[in-house]
């Protein structure tokens, strides 16, 4: 009797025939990450899309900065301390991902305060022409 439920479960279950399998093709996971928060990407007109390899070794900093675009970041490894407009501070691990926002209202500073390089793949949706980012004075709060 179980084994004619089985059978007449198995007998239910879609055919794959139809299905064309693909030849040629390989692909490379680069990084991947888990994102905590909402991803939201928008881009108006005509856009430069770039992806990069970003390596901040320890003690390293970007320095103050806002980008014209989203930039969608993938922490590849190690820890990556991001200091915000307001002197909120993000930490995020190997694993993470998360986007940070286009416009002089987001400028922040990555710091790499750990003892292994950081690492980040980052895709950038700028506006067609402009810089990847834009090098800014620290806001008043950070005291530098």
């Amino acid at each position: 009797m179980l084994l004619a439920a089985f059978l007449g479960l198995t007998s239910s279950v879609p055919s794959a025939a139809g299905v064309t399998s693909g030849h040629g093709v390989t692909g490379t996971v680069l990084a991947q990450g888990v994102s905590e928060k909402r991803l939201k990407l928008r881009a108006r007109g005509r856009s430069d899309v770039v992806v990069r390899t970003i390596v901040i070794d320890p003690g390293g900093s970007t320095g103050w900065h806002y980008h014209d675009g989203h930039m969608l970041v993938v922490v590849q490894s190690g820890t990556l301390t991001r200091t915000l407009e307001d002197c909120s501070v993000e930490v995020a691990p190997a694993g993470s991902a998360f986007v940070e926002p286009s416009g002089e209202d987001h400028r922040h500073v990555g710091r790499n305060l750990g003892t292994e390089p950081v690492v980040l793949y980052a895709t950038y949706v700028l506006p067609k022409g402009s810089p990847l980012s834009v090098g800014v004075e620290a806001p008043s709060c950070a005291g530098e």
